[in-house]
């Protein structure tokens, strides 16, 4: 019997920033600059292929929840726990 891993994350996007950087984590909120714009799911896109790079999961393994059309999304993580990706975000801010 397998316990599978997953984690939530709160996620403040500013789409058409010059690159692709995390701002801050407070408060449980993951601040990210997204240079994509927001047209047609690119920002969105280029979100889920960041935390990929960043949290080192797959593109398949991460979906967003809620806010898929506004700046504060939900995304929900499997593969790793909610310590593992608070921890990995904890170190890259």
């Amino acid at each position: 019997m397998s316990i599978e891993k997953s984690a939530r994350i709160t996620v403040r996007v500013q789409p058409n920033a010059k690159r692709n950087e995390i701002v801050r984590l407070e408060d449980n909120v993951l601040y990210l600059r997204i240079a994509a714009p927001p047209v047609k799911g690119k920002a969105n896109a280029a979100l889920l292929a960041f935390l990929s790079d960043i949290l080192g999961v797959s593109k398949s393994h991460l979906s967003i929840e809620k806010g898929a059309t506004s700046r504060m999304k939900a995304i929900a993580v499997e593969g790793l726990t909610q310590k593992e990706v608070i921890a990995s975000l904890d170190s890259l801010c």
